[in-house]
């Protein structure tokens, strides 16, 4: 074939080759990882004993959701799974998609499996769909019509059907690391064509690394924006912080340059809560919305210090970092930054216990090794006459018929002597919480 037969018409009847076509691609399209081991990150899923590798192995995949930040894979990973087992590959994002656009999908699987292809059905944010679109995919999963593959950034136990998600693995992707960041970009800058004819060195990772939070596209978008400003000069040109800066009208904070990073500072915010000093709190919120943090991100820290460093010593702390977190979804920033110091300053500000976080841990580390205890008699469900003549809630006594709503009867399983878990302290409401315990239960909560 002749190099002229390449060049075909587009739809405005201008020529272009396929070089040219993929040059109007942004860069995260035109380097996405093109087998398992050119993904970076992820070891857990693709790595010599992750289950996406062993499945491609074996031939067989099965329905999955795929749950992490932006940027982290789950596309590039569900496009891999359909090259690697020759799958009609059929996309769909959840935003602009409606039960027409699955049953047309349901239907393009239906023509390639009477050719005897399997088909692969990726849905992006999946848990934008309601709950009769994500009803239209289930008997498509039973009958083996579609592999279905979700991506979401939420909470899928919330977000997607308990049918459907029952139905499906769940796999966590996770932000990737500097290292994993870098491994991209250098991969970026030796595989695309633009780059290996117009060479590009970057010497400032830690902006980068800064900026992109762990998100892989959003680094090589930043490489693209700048790039247009680099001065013309020999090869290799040289991408500085003022290149990223100017381009991307994103300020490096000053904490960055010392080489703290984004863990050291959400744990100088949390460590600072949890010392009772609400104006190093504030700081380091200052600190963190400057440098372009996540305030999604901030409140989520902040619901889960309400429980773990707060607890019973002040129970209505649990119910502010949910507001707060409600707020900052719905009001954004910059106004969120308003929510964010309310509760940042109420937090620090509130008498702190660790009980309830002690408490669950030691729990659950007996429970795992106390499994086979079985649930007494007195306590078990008794909803048949059956159950009822095998004794089942005999001489279970209930609170509420004796004084006080209480009577000693015991709670712990078979063969388990009761202890104490949760022993309150002397802070805030925990003092009566505590004073009511050693009341009701006597020696095992004394001092």
């Amino acid at each position: 074939m002749a190099h002229g037969e390449n060049i075909q018409p587009d739809l405005f009847g201008f020529s272009s080759t396929p070089e040219t076509r993929d040059s109007f691609q942004p860069l995260a399209e035109r380097v996405r990882p093109r087998t398992l081991d050119d993904i970076a990150g992820q070891k857990h899923l693709v790595g010599p004993d992750g289950p996406i590798r062993n499945f491609i192995a074996s031939g067989q995949m099965p329905s999955m959701i795929f749950w992490g930040p932006p940027g982290s894979g789950k596309t590039s990973l569900a496009l891999l799974c359909a090259e690697s087992l020759n799958c009609h590959f059929n996309q769909l994002s959840a935003i602009d998609s409606g039960v027409k656009d699955v049953r047309k999908a349901l239907d393009n699987a239906e023509k390639a499996q009477r050719l005897g292809q399997r088909s692969i059905l990726f849905i992006d944010e999946i848990h934008r769909f309601n709950k009769a679109q994500q009803d239209t995919l289930l008997h498509a999963i039973e009958q083996g019509l579609i592999i279905l593959i979700g991506a979401t950034t939420e909470n899928p136990s919330f977000e997607v059907n308990g049918a459907l998600l029952s139905r499906m693995q769940l796999y966590i992707l996770k932000p990737l690391a500097p290292e994993e960041i870098q491994t991209v970009i250098q991969r970026a800058l030796k595989e695309d064509l633009r780059f290996r004819s117009e060479p590009v060195e970057i010497n400032d990772f830690d902006f980068l690394f800064q900026f992109s939070g762990g998100d892989g596209r959003k680094a090589l978008n930043a490489i693209e924006a700048a790039i247009s400003l680099l001065p013309a000069g020999p090869s290799p040109r040289v991408l500085k912080r003022e290149h990223f800066e100017a381009a991307l009208q994103h300020k490096a904070p000053i904490y960055d340059k010392g080489g703290e990073n984004h863990y050291d500072t959400i744990s100088a915010f949390i460590k600072s809560m949890r010392g009772s000093d609400p104006d190093a709190s504030l700081f380091w919120l200052a600190r963190m919305i400057e440098g372009g943090e996540d305030p999604k991100f901030i409140a989520r820290r902040m619901v889960i210090f309400a429980s773990e460093d707060i607890g019973n010593a002040d129970p209505y702390a649990i119910t502010l970092a949910i507001s707060v977190c409600q707020a900052v979804a719905m009001i954004g920033m910059p106004e969120a930054r308003i929510n964010l110091a309310q509760g940042v300053t109420y937090l620090a500000s509130a008498p702190k216990s660790n009980a309830s976080y002690q408490a669950i841990n030691e729990a659950m580390g007996d429970a795992k090794f106390m499994q086979d205890n079985s649930v007494p008699l007195h306590l078990r469900n008794s909803p048949t006459m059956v159950m009822k003549n095998e004794g089942y809630g005999a001489g279970y006594c209930y609170p509420h018929s004796y004084p006080e709503h209480f009577v000693v009867q015991r709670y712990f399983p078979e063969g388990v002597d009761p202890r104490a878990y949760y022993r309150p302290g002397e802070e805030g409401r925990e003092k009566y919480i505590r004073d009511r315990l050693v009341h009701l239960w006597g020696e095992r909560y004394s001092p």
